[in-house]
C-alpha cells in the first residue's frame, strides 16, 4: 500500500467530526482527493447542534479554546463561523447550589460555532469539492484489499434501509472515530494488529446531556427566572456543567439550558431509560440553579465516548506501508483543539 507522497492520492477518511474534517480538508488542500464517510446524518461529531421549536442546543461540545497557533490561524480564516462567548461564569458550584467563587467573565477566550456548534466543521467541509465527496449515513463496516486494483483498499459500508455498498480504489484509509470504534473496525478487518495494545489502553468516559427550554423567560431580562450567571462547573453529584444556551452569540433569546452529567453518574446510569435520566437531572438542575419552573421542552442525549480519561499520548498513528492511520481528540485529550491537531498532523504525515 506504500505510495509516493508526491503523487495525488484518493484517500478515505472515516468520521466527520473535527478531527476527520480537519484531516480531509488538509489533504484536499495538498492536492489529494478525499471521500469522507460519516455514519450520522450530519457533520461535526460531538460538535453537535440539535434544533427544537424553542431554539438550538449545543448538546455535545459546549465551547472551545484555542492555544495552538495553527488552530488560531485556522479559526482566523473563518470569522463568520465562530464567535467569542463572553458569558458570566462560575468556576465551581457546590452540592447545595452555592457559588463558591465570584461570578466573573470567562478568563480565557471561549469560542462557539455560529449559529450552532456544528457550523465550524460544516463550513470547513464545504471545501471538499468534487472530485472529493462526503457520504453521510454511511457506516464503514469493513476495510479490505481492493478486489480489482492491487495495492489499494476498498470499504464495505452500511446505510439506511439496510443499504450496502462497496467503495474502492483508496490509496489510504484514515479513521477519525472514537478509539473503541476504530479498534473494533481494525480488529474486524484483521488489520494493524501492532496497534491493538496502544488502542486498548485508551480510556473514555460517557456523558448524559439534558436540554431544557423555558419560553416564559427571554434574554436579556432574566429577573424572573434563574441565576445571573450563564455557565458553571458543578460539584453536584449528578451534574458537572451547566450552560445557558441563550447567552451564546447568534442564538435565539428564549431561555434554554444544556446540562451535562458527571462522568461517574453517567457511567452509573449508562443503561437507564432516557425519561428516568431526564427526571433525575431535572431535579438536580433545580437544586443547582434554583429554577423550579416546569420546562416546556425536555430532551436528552447519551454520549458513549464523551471525554478521554486516558489518551493515546501521540497525535496520531500512521503506517505508510499499509496506508492506514487513526486520529481523534482521544489521541491527545478531549478538547476540540486536540481533535484539530490530531487530524492535521495525521494529514501532514500522509502528505
Amino acid at each position: 500500500m506504500n505510495k509516493s507522497p508526491r503523487t495525488p492520492q484518493h484517500i478515505a477518511v472515516v468520521g466527520a467530526g473535527m478531527a476527520g474534517v480537519t484531516c480531509a480538508r488538509t489533504l484536499v488542500q495538498a492536492g489529494h482527493t478525499v471521500t469522507l464517510f460519516e455514519k450520522s446524518a450530519g457533520l461535526g461529531g460531538r460538535m453537535a447542534t440539535r434544533s427544537s421549536a424553542f431554539g438550538s442546543f449545543d448538546h455535545g461540545t459546549q465551547y472551545f479554546t484555542a492555544r495552538d497557533p495553527r488552530f488560531v490561524m485556522a479559526l482566523e480564516t473563518s470569522p463568520t463561523l465562530v464567535k467569542r462567548w463572553s458569558a458570566n461564569a462560575v468556576q465551581v458550584i457546590d452540592e447545595a447550589g452555592q457559588v463558591n467563587m465570584p461570578v466573573a467573565p470567562l478568563n480565557e477566550a471561549h469560542w462557539v460555532g455560529v449559529p450552532g456548534m456544528t457550523a465550524l466543521a460544516a463550513g470547513w467541509a464545504q471545501e471538499l469539492k468534487a472530485p472529493s465527496q462526503i457520504e453521510l449515513q454511511t457506516r464503514v463496516a469493513l476495510i479490505e484489499p481492493d478486489a480489482v486494483k492491487p495495492g489499494h483498499w476498498q470499504l464495505r459500508t452500511e446505510g439506511p434501509d439496510d443499504a450496502r455498498h462497496v467503495y474502492s480504489g483508496f490509496d489510504a484509509v484514515l479513521l477519525a472515530i472514537p478509539c473503541v470504534q476504530a479498534q473494533s473496525l481494525l480488529q474486524t478487518s484483521k488489520l494493524a494488529e501492532g496497534w491493538a495494545a496502544q488502542l486498548a489502553a485508551v480510556e473514555m468516559a460517557p456523558c448524559w446531556t439534558l436540554m431544557l427550554a423555558f419560553p416564559q423567560a427571554m434574554q436579556p431580562d432574566l429577573s424572573t427566572l434563574g441565576p445571573q450567571w450563564s455557565a458553571a462547573r458543578s460539584k453536584h453529584h449528578r451534574i458537572a456543567w451547566l450552560a445557558r444556551e441563550s447567552s451564546k452569540p447568534g442564538r435565539s433569546p428564549i431561555e434554554r439550558w444544556t446540562v451535562q452529567a458527571s462522568a461517574e453518574w453517567s457511567q452509573e446510569h449508562l443503561q437507564d431509560d432516557p425519561a428516568r435520566v431526564e427526571a433525575k437531572l431535572l431535579k438536580a438542575f433545580g437544586e443547582v440553579t434554583g429554577i423550579h419552573a416546569e420546562p416546556s421542552h425536555v430532551d436528552s442525549q447519551r454520549w458513549l465516548y464523551a471525554k478521554t480519561t486516558k489518551p493515546l499520548g501521540h497525535s496520531h498513528l500512521f503506517s505508510a506501508d499499509q496506508g492506514l492511520g487513526v486520529c481523534g481528540d482521544w489521541c491527545l485529550g478531549y478538547r476540540v483543539e486536540d481533535a484539530f491537531v490530531s487530524g492535521l498532523e495525521l494529514a501532514l504525515a500522509v502528505v
